[in-house]
């Protein structure tokens, strides 16, 4: 359901054998993370959305989320997929529905007990492999079960929830519920008018 929403990545060119444990960490902008529980503010040309992340229970997909953060990469992309009431992804393309190359994928973490429930964000990934997750990432507007870690293998490892909003709840809600075009390729479900992520910036 996520790789449809165009959740490529640069796993594209990796294998899919045991790459859980050997995967390597993205680069090193953020060298090392002070906080526990760094806060975000998602600024879209809808409204702002506040995300606390969880650098205790996923400590390699929040540095690898900060290190985007701190360079500037998400300014300027989209909320390229929606799903009504469902989960909206961003990350991953421009504003001119270009998809926007991303460091190497991080292994994941979906093993660390955080579930998939309303208003949680999650790191997107190819769906085949474990460890393909990069920039793109989603906020869960329903509970979704069906995306928490269940086994080792690819289909049952689970997106790896790194986050919770704490507020613009309703904001990510009114996202979801956008008129959609189809762009072609991997862009399916894109909101119409586009849904730009202003900025990602650190508050706290």
């Amino acid at each position: 359901m996520l790789c449809a929403a165009g959740c490529r990545s640069e796993s594209d060119e990796t294998t899919a054998g045991d790459s859980r444990r050997a995967a390597p960490e993205s680069g090193a902008r953020v060298q090392r993370i002070d906080l526990e529980r760094p806060v975000v503010r998602i600024q879209t040309n809808r409204g702002a959305i506040v995300v606390e992340l969880d650098a205790v229970r996923a400590p390699g997909t929040v540095r690898n989320f900060l290190n985007y953060v701190t360079e500037g990469f998400y300014d300027g992309t989209l909320f390229h997929f929606v799903a009504s009431s469902q989960m909206i992804v961003g990350g991953g393309y421009t504003g001119e529905y270009k998809f926007k190359p991303a460091r190497t994928p991080i292994r994941n973490e979906a093993h660390n007990g955080l579930k998939n429930v309303r208003g949680t964000v999650a790191m997107a990934r190819d769906a085949a492999l474990i460890d393909s997750a990069s920039s793109q990432f989603f906020i869960n507007l329903a509970d979704a079960p069906q995306l928490d870690h269940t086994g080792d293998s690819a289909d049952k490892y689970g997106y790896c929830v790194f986050g919770k909003v704490t507020d613009g709840l309703d904001v990510a809600d009114r996202i979801s519920q956008s008129p959609t075009q189809e762009m072609g390729g991997d862009l399916i479900q894109a909101p119409d008018p586009p849904v730009v992520i202003e900025s990602i910036r650190v508050v706290m």
